[in-house]
């Protein structure tokens, strides 16, 4: 009954390293999912939505009620996902809120800014100062809700079982290291 959290940088290619961890271990995924469920458990689909909405495309600015409603749903989530077991977290605080049980697998996955950029532009066909600007949007937007709900720098590796620097690894080797040691607690 493993449990994974996998933080990721934007453009480092945890999205497809947590899928791959996933469709590996036979493990649910849980990503943005969660966000929806805690939106409704709060009544807080705003806040929902500006948690999600790291490039403040949408400039929603919900209650601080609204929102500490939200983060307390997405705990509540998280723990219930984790009672169940074989399951792969993908952001949201997983390293945070599961980081005291025992069993759980807490993961970042990372790369230079500049390799995360080229990725964003090439992936998303857009120049690269488009790309720069949305990775330091995504980055301001997970270290500020990180340190205040946690009170926590999302970047600190003392959070982390493991870190993966997806410059010098691939995500295959990511997925058999995430999966090896998984299966070795």
């Amino acid at each position: 009954m493993a449990i994974i959290t996998i933080s990721r940088e934007f453009g480092s290619l945890g999205t497809l390293v947590s899928q791959s961890v996933a469709d590996q271990l036979g493990y649910r995924l849980v990503g943005r999912e969660l966000i929806n469920q805690a939106a409704l458990r709060a009544g807080a689909p705003e806040a929902a939505l500006a948690e999600i909405d790291e490039l403040n495309l949408l400039g929603l600015t919900p209650s601080d009620e609204d929102i500490h409603a939200y983060v307390a749903a997405v705990r509540a989530v998280m723990n219930e996902l984790a009672d169940g077991g074989d399951v792969v977290i993908v952001g949201r605080g997983g390293q945070v809120i599961l980081r005291d049980r025992p069993g759980v697998l807490c993961v970042l996955m990372i790369a230079p800014q500049l390799m995360r950029i080229e990725r964003i532009a090439r992936r998303q066909s857009i120049p690269m100062s488009a790309a720069r600007a949305q990775i330091e949007a995504s980055d301001r937007h997970r270290r500020r809700f990180l340190k205040r709900y946690y009170n926590i720098r999302w970047d600190d590796p003392a959070l982390y079982d493991l870190v993966l620097n997806t410059a010098t690894i691939n995500v295959e080797e990511a997925t058999r290291i995430i999966c090896q040691l998984s299966t070795a607690r």
